[in-house]
């Protein structure tokens, strides 16, 4: 297995430790796949087949796919839990608020762990278990957390997670700690914390699981090959998804190159990336014409996952919008919780970054930019339990919750 620089394209070895994630100029890696000889049609039959397959390798909605993730990666240090296989949901609702013609919403909420980390976690837990490593490691403003912390209790071994004092949602923190992990606490942001692996991990023989790990991107890609798989490789118009630290993008791109080059799909759709208002520096690049990403010192928004003030693969993220013609937006902390409100009554929930895709397809269609007649699919990246908090800003208890008087 090899990794090329997205600056400088050096490329490196992936099968020997100490773990790598960046090159020597300060860029990030990507795997480089060998896809010579690959039949999609085939492929595509195997990968229908699999659907069928229960309590094997292959029943994964990540590991069905091997061959375009990790081919060379020994099947017995895959740690898995049968992530992926996420519902599509349409939802009249929902699609009447964002006002497109058809919606889908691909519910990565039901993953495992509750997030779409658990697509990338498998791969980068599985790689570094290939290497020998006995301790895994992130920063995390807590799904990355939490999954992680599931994986390595899966496998017996150990996780230690940074996580910010403030900014957080409790939810995800007591999750990650009832899976056994050792939380480590510190006055700072996501981005303090990425510096201090980038400085220690090595030396405490930690493995990185954060998305500056190639694996993680590589996992990641199934989420979109899912997708298509689902819609039997027929895309919409538009996919929309939250951006944070923008490997969900980066990976999303990454896996739409495969299909078409690879013949799976015949079009590529266009991508919408969209952020918080009060962290946004992708989207605020984006939008002046920068070719360098200016990071945000004090990040705040409702949105706990997407409070990032540096997003590390805004590179890769950035050549996801060259190479689908995609947008970004910014949505304010009100817009993300109304079309919030939209998901919980549709009776599929999501935590405020997800519905952050939402409120963004919204404001895209009212601004023009994507038409009403267009048709988009949506990623819900986290469970509606993961922040209890949010709830309780908008759910008035009182007048929500009916006392009444039972008779005996």
């Amino acid at each position: 297995m090899k990794a090329a620089c997205m600056i400088c394209n050096t490329t490196y070895g992936m099968d020997t430790s100490p773990m790598r994630y960046t090159c020597n100029c300060g860029g990030l890696l990507q795997l480089v796949q060998d896809f010579s000889g690959i039949d999609a049609e085939l492929l595509k039959r195997q990968f229908h087949e699999r659907r069928a397959e229960r309590h094997t390798l292959m029943a994964s909605g990540v590991w069905r796919y091997k061959e375009l993730i990790a081919p060379e990666l020994p099947d017995p240090f895959i740690v898995t839990r049968n992530e992926g296989n996420t519902g599509l949901y349409e939802t009249e609702l929902v699609r009447s608020f964002t006002g497109v013609r058809r919606l889908w919403l691909k519910a990565q909420s039901e993953n495992p762990s509750g997030s779409f980390k658990d697509n990338g976690m498998t791969a980068a837990v599985s790689h570094g278990r290939s290497l020998g490593y006995q301790k895994f490691a992130c920063t995390s403003t807590g799904n990355t957390s939490s999954s992680l912390a599931m994986y390595a209790a899966t496998a017996g071994l150990a996780s230690v997670v940074l996580v910010p004092d403030r900014d957080v949602a409790l939810n995800k923190v007591l999750q990650t700690l009832a899976y056994g992990a050792q939380v480590r606490t510190f006055t700072g942001t996501y981005d303090d914390g990425i510096r201090w692996l980038d400085k220690y991990a090595e030396a405490e023989g930690l493995y990185v699981c954060n998305s500056i790990n190639p694996f993680r991107i590589e996992g990641q890609k199934s989420i979109v090959y899912e997708l298509a798989q689902d819609m039997n490789w027929m895309l919409p118009d538009w996919i929309v998804l939250p951006g944070g630290a923008l490997s969900n993008a980066s990976a999303l791109g990454k896996g739409l190159h495969d299909l078409y080059t690879l013949g799976f799909i015949d079009k590529l759709p266009r991508i919408a990336v969209i952020q918080a208002e009060g962290a946004s520096p992708f989207h605020r690049m984006v939008e002046s014409g920068a070719d360098t990403l200016t990071p945000e010192t004090n990040p705040s928004t409702i949105a706990s996952a997407l409070n990032i003030g540096n997003p590390p693969s805004w590179r890769k993220a950035l050549g996801v919008l060259q190479l689908t013609n995609g947008v970004t937006a910014a949505v304010s902390d009100n817009e993300i919780m109304l079309a919030k409100q939209q998901l919980d009554r549709s009776g599929i929930g999501a935590e405020p970054a997800s519905a952050a895709a939402v409120a963004g397809l919204r404001k895209l269609v009212n601004e023009g930019i994507i038409h009403p007649d267009e048709t988009a699919a949506c990623i819900i990246t986290g469970h509606l339990l993961k922040d209890s908090d949010a709830l309780r800003m908008y759910l008035d208890l009182p007048e929500c919750i009916q006392h009444v008087q039972l008779q005996s």
